[in-house]
C-alpha cells in the first residue's frame, strides 16, 4: 500500500485490509440519471451530517451524472451505514 498526495493507493497483490484510523473524512461517489434528484438524494441521506457535495462528471450521453459528496465518519459502521443508505436509494444508479 503506497500513498500519493494523501489518497490511497491499494496494491492489488495485497490480500491484507488497510488500517483505517477513525475519525476521517471519506467520500463517496454518488451515480444516477437525474442530477436534481441525486442532490436532493444527498441532502436526505446526510440530513444535519455537515458535509460536502460537489457535482462531478457527466456521461458522454448526458444519461447520467455524478456527485462527489464528503464527510467526516466517526466509525466503519456509519461509513457502511451511509453507503447502505445511498445503495438502497431509489434515485441513486449506484454508489462508490
Amino acid at each position: 500500500m503506497a500513498t500519493s498526495n494523501d489518497k490511497l493507493i491499494l496494491d492489488t497483490e495485497c490480500k491484507t485490509k488497510p488500517t483505517i484510523v477513525y475519525p476521517t473524512n471519506w467520500g463517496f461517489k454518488i451515480i444516477g440519471r437525474d442530477k436534481d434528484k441525486l442532490l436532493a438524494s444527498i441532502k436526505e441521506i446526510m440530513g444535519d451530517k455537515k458535509h460536502l457535495c460537489s457535482l462531478g462528471n457527466t456521461s458522454k450521453t448526458g444519461k447520467f451524472t455524478t456527485y462527489n459528496a464528503s464527510c467526516i465518519v466517526e466509525s466503519e459502521e456509519e461509513r457502511n451505514k451511509i453507503f447502505k443508505y445511498f445503495e438502497d436509494h431509489i434515485d441513486i444508479n449506484m454508489v462508490i
